[in-house]
């Protein structure tokens, strides 16, 4: 198995509060290897504190860092995002260890744009910025769950990097970016709430069980074009068949082979 290509993988800090936190990310992150450094919606980013934290060492990290104003537009571009949490339980139920998301990345991250994905220092990300998660980890702890930022990042950056030690080769599919699934999925949402499968008042409780299906089968463009596909011809032949309604028409022969 190879190990993770790290220039294939960013750290996104969603939210970060203070500028101290942004420059530690970026230093430990460059420490293992990884020199991709994304924040979206920064409380604060100075970067005279930003460098202060980050060094000499980290320097390149964040002039190159790339700046978002909201998480959707900065996901867009990547086919995997694993996010990280310290909670568990609810829509957190399947988390994996940071050894095992690393195993996992090993394979497909040779095709794909990663993101690893943390939220803000005091609460962490929200059930619906999960949802534009693939995969969830957390790091264990003994008894107080709490991480500093950049203590996270490093832990997670460190497994990333133990395993560019490894040999062999395994085969991963280039996977549709993260714009195309919530296109898709906005897609499906509408579509599934207008013919009733799903309710309205509540469709995200429904998306989610359907969001954990597709991430299993880890879609491609392809596949995420045959999906979409379906749904606006699905949503075509409905609206014929109310036109045809309206008009009196005959309902379709479903006898036919």
């Amino acid at each position: 198995m190879p190990g993770v290509r790290l220039e294939n993988v960013t750290v996104v800090l969603n939210r970060p509060r203070y500028p101290e936190n942004i420059g530690s990310a970026a230093r430990a992150a460059c420490n293992m290897g990884i020199h991709r450094l994304a924040v979206v919606a920064p409380e604060n980013c100075d970067l005279t504190r930003v460098l202060t934290l980050a060094t000499h060492a980290a320097m390149d990290v964040v002039e190159n860092m790339a700046c978002h104003e909201d998480l959707r537009t900065a996901l867009a571009p990547y086919r995997y995002v694993v996010g990280t949490t310290a909670r568990l339980g609810g829509q957190r139920r399947s988390v994996m260890s940071p050894a095992h998301m690393a195993a996992q990345l090993a394979d497909l991250s040779q095709e794909n744009e990663v993101a690893l994905l943390f939220g803000p220092e005091d609460r962490g990300l929200t059930n619906e910025e999960l949802r534009l998660c693939h995969q969830l980890v957390t790091i264990p702890t003994d008894r107080f769950s709490s991480l500093n930022l950049a203590q996270a990042v490093m832990v997670l950056c460190y497994e990333l990097f133990q395993t560019t030690t490894a040999t062999g080769g395994g085969f991963a599919p280039r996977l549709a970016t993260r714009a195309e699934l919530d296109g898709m999925y906005d897609q499906v949402k509408d579509i599934l709430v207008r013919i009733n499968y799903i309710q309205p008042e509540n469709p995200d409780y429904w998306m989610n069980k359907l969001r954990h299906f597709f991430t299993r089968l880890q879609l491609r463009a392809g596949e995420v074009s045959i999906i979409r596909g379906i749904c606006r011809q699905m949503n075509w032949y409905a609206g014929k068949c109310h036109q045809d309604g309206v008009r009196g028409a005959p309902p379709p022969n479903n006898d036919a082979v």
